[in-house]
C-alpha cells in the first residue's frame, strides 16, 4: 500500500479505497502544520538555495501545460482601458491530436488513451508542500512603496506571466455612484491614502469597513513567528491585498478545505465585484453571507483553517456587530463594471451589439448551455455548485509538483460579468483566456461546438 495511503486516518482510508495514489507528499494524518525543527535563518538559507529549483519546476509545469507568448486580442482592453486581453486557446493539446478529434472521442477514450490536456488538470502550487498566499510582483511593489511593507516571499515567486494576471490597480465602481465610473482615481486603495480617495463618496459605516479591510494582520507566512516566510517580521496582510481594489490581482494560495497537504488545491483569488448578489462563498462554498465570509477569512485565507495557529499568530477577531457588518456592508457597494450593451436583464441590446456578439448570446442561451448555470438576469451566476467530474477524462492518484491529482467536486457557478477583467479562469486558475474556457466545457460537456460558435461566444463574453 502506497504511504499515502498507509497514513491515512481510518475513515479518510477507507473513503479512497479504491483510489490508486502515487504520491507520497508530508504525512497526510497531519491536520495541524508542524511548526518548523530549524531556526528561521537555517530555514531561510535552506529556502532561498532551493527557491531557483523550486521556480523552474514550476516553469517547466507552464510550459508543458500552455503557450505563454503575447497574443492579445486587437482592440480588446480590460476596463480601466490599461491593459489588453490575451486571445487564443494557450492549453497545449497531446501531439497529434486536435480539438475538433478529442471533442469527438468519449470520455472513457480520453482516458484510456491520456488524451486530457494537461491544462485542463488541476494546476498545482507553485510550492505545494509549502502552500500558502504568493502574490504578485506588481502588487508587492506598489505596497512596498506605499506602506513600506514587504509582501516578497523568500522561498517562491508569483509564477504566471504579468500579461495573464488582471489589470493593475483595478478600477473600483460604487452601486452608489455609477454616474462616477472608476472612483479609485487609476491608484491602488490602501491603508495610506484609503480616506482621501473615499471621503464624500461612502458613508461613515462603510469608510470604517474599507479602513478594516485595507488593516494589515497577521498571516501564516507574513508574521512575526519563526515560521513565516518573510525575511523581516511582518504586520501581515490585508483583505484587499489579495482582493485588490475589490477585484483581483491574481495573488493564490490553496484551499483551507482540504487535507492532506498534497491534495489541497491551489484557490485563485476571486473578484469581489458584485457581492450584492452572491449568496455562498468560500472555496468550498459552505459560508452563506459576506457577514459570515469576511469573518471566517481569518481562520481560511489567513491561517488555513487552523485556529491553533491563528491563536498563536495573533489572529484579528472582528466583532460581528460593529465590525463585520461594516466590512460587509462596503464589499456589498462594489459594483461591475458597466457593459452598455446589455439591458436590464441582462441581454444584449440588438441596436448595440455586433452580430458576432449576437450569434455568441444565441450559443451562450442554447446550444452552450451556458445559461443553465450563468443565468444572465441573476448577474449571470445561479448562486449554486456543480460538480463537472472532470475524473472521466483522466486518472486519478497521479502527483504533478507534489498535487495529488484528485477529482474537483462541486464547485461555484461564478459571475461572468466583467469577465474579461479576471484572468486566469477557474477556481484554480487553471485557464488563461476565455478561448481556454469555451474548449474546456465544450469538451466536458459534450458540447461539440463549431470554431465559429466558440469564437462567436468569445466575443459574447467580452461584451459583459
Amino acid at each position: 500500500m502506497p504511504a499515502f495511503l498507509r497514513t491515512l486516518p481510518p475513515l479518510a482510508g477507507a473513503l479512497l479505497c479504491n483510489v490508486t495514489v502515487l504520491a507520497d507528499p508530508l504525512p497526510p494524518d497531519a491536520t495541524y502544520r508542524p511548526l518548523p525543527t530549524l531556526p528561521l535563518s537555517a530555514v531561510k538559507a535552506n529556502d532561498e538555495a532551493e527557491k531557483p529549483q523550486v521556480m523552474q519546476r514550476q516553469t517547466d509545469v507552464l510550459a508543458q501545460r500552455y503557450d505563454l507568448s503575447d497574443r492579445p486580442i486587437p482592440g480588446v482592453m480590460m476596463s480601466g482601458g490599461r491593459k489588453p486581453v490575451q486571445g487564443g486557446v494557450r492549453v497545449r493539446l497531446p501531439e497529434g491530436v486536435t480539438w475538433d478529434g478529442l471533442a469527438r472521442m468519449s470520455p472513457d477514450e480520453i482516458k484510456a488513451k491520456g488524451l486530457l490536456p494537461a491544462g485542463f488538470k488541476p494546476l498545482p502550487h507553485v510550492k505545494q508542500a509549502t502552500g500558502g498566499q504568493v502574490f504578485p510582483n506588481v502588487e508587492i511593489d506598489e505596497i512596498q512603496k506605499q506602506e513600506g511593507r514587504n509582501l516578497r516571499r523568500f522561498d517562491v515567486d508569483f509564477d504566471l506571466p504579468d500579461r495573464f494576471t488582471p489589470e493593475f490597480p483595478a478600477p473600483v465602481f460604487l452601486t452608489s455612484h455609477p454616474e462616477l465610473g472608476d472612483v479609485s482615481r487609476g491608484q491602488l486603495l490602501t491603508i495610506r491614502n484609503f480616506y482621501e480617495l473615499m471621503v464624500g463618496l461612502i458613508t461613515p459605516v462603510q469608510m470604517e469597513g474599507l479602513r478594516l479591510l485595507l488593516t494589515p494582520f497577521p498571516q501564516e507566512e507574513f508574521n512575526q513567528t519563526e515560521d513565516r516566510k518573510v525575511a523581516e517580521q511582518s504586520n501581515g496582510v490585508a483583505c484587499l491585498d489579495c482582493h485588490a481594489n475589490f477585484h483581483t490581482n491574481a495573488a493564490f494560495h490553496q484551499t483551507p478545505d482540504v487535507r492532506p497537504q498534497a491534495a489541497r488545491f491551489r484557490l485563485d483569488t476571486t473578484s469581489l465585484r458584485g457581492m450584492f448578489n452572491q449568496q455562498i462563498h468560500g472555496s468550498k462554498r459552505s459560508l452563506r453571507s459576506v457577514e459570515d465570509f469576511t469573518e471566517f477569512e481569518q481562520r481560511t485565507a489567513y491561517f488555513n483553517g487552523d485556529h491553533v495557529s491563528a491563536t498563536r499568530k495573533g489572529p484579528h477577531l472582528p466583532d460581528r456587530t460593529n465590525q463585520v457588518a461594516m466590512m460587509a456592508q462596503m464589499q456589498n457597494m462594489i459594483d461591475f463594471p458597466p457593459a452598455p450593451k446589455l439591458d436590464p436583464f441582462g441581454r444584449l441590446d440588438p441596436a448595440k451589439a455586433s452580430p458576432q456578439e449576437l450569434a455568441g448570446e444565441k450559443v451562450f442561451l442554447g446550444k452552450g448551455r451556458c445559461a443553465e448555470c450563468h443565468v444572465p438576469h441573476t448577474s449571470f451566476l445561479d448562486n449554486n455548485m456543480h460538480d463537472l467530474m472532470l475524473e472521466r477524462f483522466y486518472e486519478i492518484g497521479h502527483t504533478e509538483n507534489g498535487l495529488v491529482q484528485l477529482p474537483d467536486g462541486p464547485i461555484k457557478t461564478f459571475t461572468l460579468r466583467g469577465i474579461k477583467d479576471s484572468p486566469p479562469y477557474l477556481h484554480d486558475g487553471r485557464l488563461l483566456t476565455l478561448a481556454d474556457t469555451v474548449e474546456f466545457f465544450n469538451l466536458v460537456l459534450r458540447l461539440q461546438l463549431t470554431q465559429q460558435e466558440k469564437d462567436d461566444l468569445v466575443a459574447y463574453m467580452l461584451a459583459l
